[in-house]
């Protein structure tokens, strides 16, 4: 199995695009290059070689590659509203693909401010200042495997083009556009063609403020943003890519 992880990351590594360091900031060159280096290495040994610990299982450490991921890479941001890299202006987000190369579930990008969404702009959101560059980090596993053996694969720098910033744009106008008006209770997660809504909470006892079509405060649960896989496994491939709807 530990060869097919290899392989699988050896593959990633041929078909991802690779960012022309002479085209981007000299210090954020630098953070991809720190990242390619780990290219190969599974999350477990990297937690080992930082002095981190690589327990747990999958479901009450969700977090936990990214974390180890940032720590390795020097990321400073924390659970503050800044990018985890503040001083590049650059997210990091670690996708978890199979041997395929296939991402086997949504990214989260940020959580959704239903109290106020009829006053968000795209233009100043913060979904979109999240989204403005991020360094994709795919880790390769087969089904079932602890999420220690994932292994990183290459990583990929991404920006949105216009194109792909207007289909974004659209899909984060519909959503706040029906929290606005009152409807949160219609917002599901087949709403947007790569932007989707889902719930973000510890447990579903939490609960946030949103309004209904009156006016009325009503408790709901906290929504987030998520990139749907079939744009972040598109992106993987080639950083300007325009998947179409179908799953």
């Amino acid at each position: 199995m530990a060869d097919e992880r290899c392989a699988a990351a050896e593959a990633l590594a041929r078909t991802s695009p690779v960012s022309d360091p002479a085209t981007i900031d000299p210090a954020v060159a630098a953070l991809l290059d720190r990242a390619r280096a780990l290219v190969g290495t599974t999350v477990g040994d990297l937690a080992t070689s930082l002095g981190l610990s690589s327990a747990g299982d999958a479901v009450r450490t969700k977090g936990t590659p990214g974390a180890i991921l940032e720590a390795a890479l020097g990321a400073t941001g924390g659970s503050s509203k800044v990018h985890d890299f503040p001083e590049l202006g650059v997210e990091l987000k670690t996708i978890p693909v199979d041997l395929r190369g296939v991402p086997v579930e949504s990214t989260y990008v940020c959580t959704l401010s239903l109290a106020d969404a009829e006053t968000q702009e795209w233009e100043d959101s913060w979904v979109r200042a999240k989204l403005s560059r991020v360094l994709f980090v795919p880790l390769v596993a087969a089904d079932g495997e602890p999420w220690p053996a994932r292994r990183i694969a290459t990583p990929v720098l991404w920006s949105p083009t216009p194109e792909q910033d207007a289909v974004l744009r659209a899909d984060f106008d519909d959503v706040v556009g029906l929290v606005g008006v009152g409807r949160i209770e219609e917002l599901t997660a087949h709403r947007g063609r790569w932007l989707q809504v889902r719930p973000k909470a510890a447990h579903g006892r939490v609960r946030t403020v949103a309004f209904g079509a009156e006016g009325e405060a009503i408790a709901t649960i906290p929504r987030g943003f998520y990139l749907r896989t079939r744009f972040t496994g598109a992106i993987l491939q080639d950083p300007r890519a325009l998947p179409d709807e179908s799953p």
